[in-house]
């Protein structure tokens, strides 16, 4: 069903508005993936905080105009599902993670900096583990000169008790 002007506007206000939240965008071709397979990959997307749509390729073009992703807006045309993400690498998560179980949707390009990503550039940044993760890495690094240092001090006081009780 076609839709009027209004709602046409609706639609490209409400992408706009996702385009400027978002930090990155993942378009794959999604044809041939059965509605079950689309249900559970917009589920996984909604746990992520990925924005996940179908959209008519002629308002997505009007929607990201201007924005850092217009830089993929000439290879917007086939059946597209788009994802827009706050989280830098949520989308292209999501997207290459569902891809890896499913050879039905391929993944065709992406955006992130403003920055065009053909698929493998989408994989990539799909294989950058979580911020969650990588706070968690950062912390274990910075803690483990000081576990380190803790334990020394430790075996030195236990040496060190031991030569004074053998003394008394």
């Amino acid at each position: 069903m076609s839709l009027n002007r209004s709602e046409k506007e609706a639609v490209i206000k409400e992408v706009t508005d996702l385009a400027a939240k978002a930090q990155t965008l993942v378009m794959a071709e999604y044809r041939g993936v059965t509605v079950a397979d689309m249900t559970k990959l917009r589920s996984s997307a909604r746990s992520q905080g990925v924005a996940l749509s179908v959209l008519k390729n002629t308002l997505a073009r009007r929607a990201v105009a201007g924005s850092s992703f217009e830089v993929i807006s000439e290879q917007m045309s086939g059946p597209l599902i788009y994802g827009f993400s706050e989280d830098a690498v949520a989308a292209a998560k999501v997207v290459a993670d569902f891809a890896k179980t499913n050879d039905k949707l391929v993944i065709r390009a992406g955006v992130y900096g403003g920055k065009s990503l053909d698929a493998d550039g989408v994989k990539e940044l799909a294989s950058i583990p979580s911020k969650e993760v990588l706070l968690a890495q950062l912390c274990g690094l910075l803690m483990s000169p000081i576990s380190r240092t803790a334990v020394v001090l430790g075996a030195l006081a236990a040496k060190k008790g031991e030569g004074e009780a053998a003394a008394a």
